[in-house]
């Protein structure tokens, strides 16, 4: 167990949610459970999946051999860009939740807007109604721009409560954090280590090396200190459990200054410019 939890954040829909969780993206079934048991053990609260991982059947089967009631792990999934529509929505996570074996989900996001669908706004409104129906207790979206979000709330008049977007050291995503801020949308980083490639970054090295920890957990740290939501992805125990014990020490100004000049607007994903165009 760490020495200190993770906080809760609170959403604009009055939920809160861990500010640290463990995503599972790249994991397969057996991977997922043991990580997923791992993480709950070692304090994490939240466990960041997708239908399109592949491993939904894994963390459920992991939140269940946690032992941990379920009204303690907060659990998200995601609508693949297969599903979007208002009924392919709705179909897509009552397939999610009888993989996870669960009742419901904490937060429903969907995966890519895929502007060239045309579908987000007519899916957004199917998690409105999934969540009127208790299947989600909070909705939200992942890799959208400012302007997607803009759309959403003058056709719905609904807010998604998260963002979860590609953020880290080389691709810090100012503006379109601002804009997350400005319209009470909390922000979450996916591939919040750059996919471990910003591990290896001399000036992060050195900000270790000041604070005797691990260039993981600067990042970590620094993300958290900013009001970030974070999911890092590790398979490896001994990780998982570094990358929870990020609460007991902090950044100074100086730190956080030398790690806003690390912005090179490099991605390690796939651009919502042109994925899925």
């Amino acid at each position: 167990m760490t020495d200190m939890a993770s906080p809760m954040i609170e959403m604009n829909d009055g939920h809160r949610i861990p500010q640290l969780g463990l995503g599972v993206w790249q994991d397969d079934d057996a991977q997922a459970a043991a990580c997923v048991r791992c993480a709950l053990q070692e304090g994490y609260r939240l466990i960041d999946t997708a239908s399109a991982y592949g491993n939904e059947a894994g963390v459920g089967q992991g939140v269940r051999e946690s032992g941990l009631p379920r009204s303690d792990v907060f659990v998200t999934t995601k609508i693949w860009n297969d599903a979007q529509g208002y009924q392919e929505a709705q179909d897509a996570l009552h397939a999610s939740l009888e993989r996870l074996g669960l009742d419901y989900v904490d937060l429903l996001l969907i995966h890519w807007p895929i502007p060239s669908l045309d579908k987000y706004v007519e899916t957004w409104r199917a998690l409105i109604h999934l969540r009127e129906q208790g299947l989600a207790r909070s909705i939200g979206v992942s890799n959208f721009r400012g302007d997607e979000l803009q759309r959403l709330f003058l056709e719905t008049h609904q807010l998604p409560a998260v963002n979860q977007i590609e953020l880290h050291p080389w691709l810090q995503q100012g503006e379109l954090r601002t804009a997350n801020g400005v319209l009470g949308v909390r922000t979450q980083a996916w591939s919040p280590l750059g996919q471990g490639k910003a591990l290896t970054d001399p000036d992060i090295g050195r900000l270790a090396a000041k604070h005797g920890r691990e260039p993981a957990q600067i990042i970590l740290r620094w993300h958290v200190q900013q009001g970030v939501l974070v999911i890092p992805k590790s398979s490896n125990p001994d990780r998982i459990r570094s990358n929870a014990r990020i609460f007991d020490f902090a950044l100074d100004d100086e730190d956080m200054s030398a790690l806003a000049q690390l912005d090179r607007g490099e991605r390690v994903g796939p651009d919502p410019d042109t994925f899925g165009a």
